[in-house]
């Protein structure tokens, strides 16, 4: 399971050095930092592939001088164990090849470097890449059944069925604003967050939509009123090419 899948997307981390000290100093300070959890511990390649195909840690942080392996073979080994891992190099060395190793891992951190640098590549390796997915569509009724298809294949791919009524009413409304009171074709912007399904349409059009208290004999607004209350937060951002309103609806269900 990824980091994003995660209760409070903590990052698991596998830590491979034969220098005990070395280990628990990186212990300790994820530890302090939070948001970390350190599920395995080894000192020689053949401990670190038999832990990381086991427990598939979203980051594993390697020495390149272990005792039965080094360099550029223990870290093709690990990282055939756990091929999703993100692997940050911990060492005492500075090797000739170290511009290759910055450019095939998530990053070089030399022992003697500040920890915190360490600790916040981690944390950096180990957050999970936002999606998205979005498409511009042209001012015409039938555009707004096509932001529907958008978002009803894109959460049959992330298996977010349990928000598709939600979220298809949720872009209907945005859509539907960007026709009816913008007048302008729109994009529409689907992104999956560690805990929050976000939905934007940006248009071109003059002026903020605004709610408006339930009436009788008045419709416009109303559905800014149903987005509010069913997304976790929602909002509009203006710029000099026009808006994006937006709405976010939590990814677990309370």
């Amino acid at each position: 399971m990824s980091a994003a899948g995660r209760p409070g997307g903590v990052v698991r981390v596998l830590l491979v050095d034969d220098a005990v000290d070395a280990r628990r100093l990186v212990r300790t300070a994820l530890r302090f930092r939070g948001g970390f959890e350190v599920t395995g511990e080894a000192g020689t390649c053949a401990q670190a592939a038999e832990l990381a195909a086991e427990l598939q840690p979203d980051v594993i942080v390697l020495d390149l001088g272990l005792p039965d392996l080094a360099g550029r073979d223990v870290l093709g080994r690990v990282r055939a164990s756990a091929p999703a891992a993100k692997v940050v190099v911990f060492s005492g060395a500075d090797p000739d090849d170290r511009l290759w190793f910055e450019e095939n891992t998530a990053g070089y951190v030399l022992k003697n470097e500040d920890l915190d640098y360490l600790v916040d590549l981690l944390e950096s390796a180990g957050r999970p890449e936002q999606q998205s997915v979005e498409v511009d569509l042209p001012q015409d009724l039938g555009s707004v059944r096509q932001a529907r298809s958008l978002v009803r294949s894109t959460l049959d791919d992330w298996e977010l069925g349990h928000l598709l009524d939600e979220a298809c009413l949720v872009v209907s409304e945005l859509a539907t604003n960007a026709l009816n009171h913008a007048e302008s074709s729109f994009r529409v912007r689907v992104s999956l967050n560690p805990g929050t399904l976000r939905l934007e349409v940006a248009d071109s059009g003059p002026g903020t939509p605004e709610p408006q208290p339930q009436s009788d004999t008045r419709e416009g607004g109303r559905g800014l009123v149903l987005i509010a209350a069913m997304s976790a937060s929602w909002g509009i951002e203006e710029s000099a090419r026009g808006k994006v309103v937006w709405a976010e609806l939590a990814r677990e269900v309370s």
